[in-house]
């Protein structure tokens, strides 16, 4: 029996998260998510959300903390969530979450793919 993997960006959740309540279609990708074995989230934090936004983020991860395993991609650091969240109170539980028995791995450096595009202006 294959794992169930459901790979999202943060902006697609929001999405879907939002419209939960109407649209069947976001209802069963919520539901697919929640019930994967993994879940990834691609660019987390990448752009700020409002206060009601950073409540369904967090009943999210409540539902899957300690049920599901979850990937996190961010250009932004646990210290700077409070304020793209709006709500310090909401960025320390969803981080109590997510950190709880976790691997944080902090890569530095320039992004790979920066690095290596080639524009119509050249290798820059």
């Amino acid at each position: 029996m294959g794992y169930k993997v459901s790979f999202t960006t943060m902006d697609d959740l929001v999405h879907i998260l939002k419209t939960e309540e109407i649209a069947r279609s976001s209802k069963i990708k919520l539901k697919r998510i929640i019930s994967s074995d993994l879940v990834i989230i691609d660019d987390l934090m990448f752009l700020a959300m409002n206060r009601q936004e950073g409540n369904l983020f967090f009943q999210l991860v409540n539902k899957l903390y300690g049920r599901t395993s979850v990937v996190i991609t961010s250009n932004k650091g646990p210290e700077d969530w409070a304020e793209l969240l709006g709500d310090p109170a909401v960025a320390a539980a969803i981080l109590d979450r997510l950190i709880h028995r976790s691997e944080v791995i902090n890569l530095t450096g320039d992004s790979y793919r920066i690095t290596h595009r080639e524009t119509t202006f050249g290798n820059n």
